[in-house]
């Protein structure tokens, strides 16, 4: 039995992925303000309009992948 002042396993879940994402949020952030200067630019450029999708796609996963590896166990 769990004493009382400490919370449950499901709790502390909860709270590791709210921190998680609110330490992550930032970098994420600043990573996609630096690749927005590429993306205006990119589709000008020959092959840029590929190098474009790959960019957006790698950050797509990025958060998914952060947001699905962070889920507290049912």
């Amino acid at each position: 039995m769990l004493p009382v002042w400490l919370p449950s396993p499901r709790t502390v879940g909860a709270l590791q992925r709210v921190l998680i994402v609110a330490l992550l949020t930032p970098a994420v952030l600043v990573a996609l303000t630096a690749v927005v200067p590429a993306l205006v630019l990119l589709p000008f450029l020959p092959g840029g309009t590929d190098r474009s999708i790959k960019l957006l796609t790698a950050h797509t996963r990025y958060l998914g992948t952060l947001l699905t590896s962070s889920r507290p166990a049912p």
